[in-house]
């Protein structure tokens, strides 16, 4: 059996996903190549079909499985497509996620989770998505990583100091879509509280 039919684990996927997105940062594919590619690497079964996506993008290379594929630990993927995914409530927030969205909206509701760390990155792969995050107000955040082509972000957030925990650290790609990054405000109409965004209350 040659190298070109092993079988390829999530890492080596993910792997190959990114270096795509890297692909797009050069100015090397489209958004429609894009998501085309990415389909294609994320259904891979085997090291060649893995591979193919990459033939002709120079300086961009896949290893396999030889030590060059980190493993990754404490890592929440969040894969959307033409769809929407979202985390609220109590949940608890790994140190690390992935949030890989095409054509899709991504809503995270940090502030009644659970973090069991004092920085939370989180690597964006955004291509004609949205993704929408509400963060604590005592949080602090870097968008400084964070390449924006023919899209937006916006950072809404009111903290009132850098050194806030957790730190959220923002990385990635955002093609042809948009990222909203913002702290909740509370107004309370009698026993009725409204959260803005996302939700109302009733007091005692």
């Amino acid at each position: 059996m040659s190298d070109r039919d092993l079988r390829v684990s999530d890492a080596e996927r993910e792997h190959v996903a990114a270096l795509l997105q890297k692909a797009v940062g050069h100015g090397l594919l489209d958004l429609d190549e894009f998501t085309a590619r990415t389909d294609l690497a994320l259904a891979a079964r085997t090291r060649g079909e893995l591979n193919r996506v990459l033939t002709d993008l120079p300086g961009l290379v896949h290893h396999g499985a030889n030590g060059t594929v980190p493993a990754r630990r404490d890592r929440l993927v969040l894969r959307t497509l033409m769809g929407s995914s979202k985390r609220d409530g109590r949940w608890r927030v790994p140190h690390e996620i992935l949030v890989r969205n095409q054509m899709g909206s991504t809503d995270l509701d940090f502030t009644e989770a659970e973090f069991g760390h004092a920085e939370v990155r989180i690597e964006l792969s955004v291509a004609a998505g949205s993704v929408r995050l509400l963060v604590p107000a005592h949080a602090s955040l870097s968008t400084s990583d964070v390449k924006v082509l023919a899209g937006s972000l916006t950072d809404r957030t009111e903290f009132e100091r850098a050194s806030g925990r957790p730190r959220f650290v923002l990385s990635g790609s955002v093609f042809a879509g948009s990222v909203e990054i913002r702290t909740p405000r509370y107004f309370r109409f009698g026993r009725v509280q409204v959260r803005v965004p996302w939700r109302v209350t009733w007091g005692s």
